[in-house]
């Protein structure tokens, strides 16, 4: 069986551009011919090449990500039989948005590193959907339903979406009745992988809307987004927790709420709850399952 070290080979080609020799120990021609082995036993491709790139095929993220579970049971295992108890240490990586890393999930991580000091965690913060199976994230906590079924999510929090500007900016601008009053507002919309989510969709108990609002600003940051509704520039589509502490400071006030709200023609009410979304695997490390488990715990005893 070949060895595990070819994971690691393909991990430090790809993600961090060093050459071979100075960061494992082996030559580029003994990297490369290892990786040609692996593909050649498989009979997939495992890495793709050009002069300037390399990047990982679906087939080499899978392996790659296979291996790194591997590794993480062999190092608990070890721990074991060392210590006679399973330690609570290594790394976990988790990708949330902006609004909802800065407010709630950075000050759960620093209370769960109190508890377990040996675990390093690296929170990215961005509103992109990740794909954690090519990106080497542990959890991600992201809104809406989930759609790969190869996943698994768990709800942290309900939520709902809801348009909001401040008080000021009504008052100059006058406050929307219906959705087709947009028209007249300056409206602040999301960028999502180069969309722009300008196609805001409206349910009541009889009718669908969809209206496509006509933006003043656009940003693919949600904080940034916030940021400018606070400066009263527009009205925002938010979830109700990235804005809950503005709205009890009256910073901002909803309209439109007898209307359920998406960036999507979905009307149901999970689609814009909060989830944690992480792979499913046999062998979970002790500190992914902890950290799961103390997440989910800190939001039904902060949000009910």
């Amino acid at each position: 069986m070949l060895p595990l070290p070819c994971s690691s080979a393909i991990h430090t080609l790809v993600s961090t551009g060093l050459s071979a020799d100075g960061a494992i120990g082996l030559s580029p021609a003994t990297v490369t011919a290892r990786l040609q082995a692996l593909e050649d036993r498989y009979g997939v491709k495992l890495l793709n090449r050009s002069t300037r790139h390399l990047s990982l095929t679906e087939s080499g993220a899978m392996y790659h990500q296979a291996s790194l579970d591997i590794i993480d049971s062999v190092k608990e295992t070890e721990n074991l039989l060392q210590t006679g108890s399973q330690e609570v240490r290594g790394t976990i990586k988790i990708a949330a948005p902006r609004d909802i890393g800065k407010q709630y999930i950075s000050p759960i991580i620093s209370a769960f590193c109190e508890l377990y000091p040996d675990v390093v965690p690296y929170l990215y913060l961005d509103d992109k959907l990740t794909n954690l199976a090519e990106s080497g994230i542990d959890i991600v906590i992201r809104y809406g339903e989930l759609a790969d079924s190869n996943l698994i999510s768990r709800k942290l929090a309900s939520s709902r979406r809801v348009l909001c500007a401040t008080p000021q900016y009504l008052a100059n601008k006058g406050t929307p009745l219906t959705p087709l009053d947009l028209a007249d507002h300056h409206c602040l919309a999301m960028i999502r992988s180069n969309e722009e989510l300008k196609t805001w969709h409206f349910s009541d108990n009889t009718q669908h809307n969809v209206i496509t609002v006509l933006p003043k600003r656009f940003s693919d940051d949600g904080e940034v987004i916030r940021q400018w509704a606070l400066d009263s520039a527009g009205i925002a589509l938010k979830s109700i927790l990235d804005i809950e502490q503005d709205i009890k400071q009256q910073r901002l006030v909803t309209v439109l709420d007898e209307y359920m709200k998406n960036f999507n023609a979905s009307t149901s009410s999970a689609s814009a709850d909060l989830n944690v979304i992480y792979q499913s695997r046999q062998y979970q490390p002790k500190r992914l399952r902890l950290f799961i488990d103390f997440l989910i715990a800190r939001f039904t005893g902060r949000l009910g």
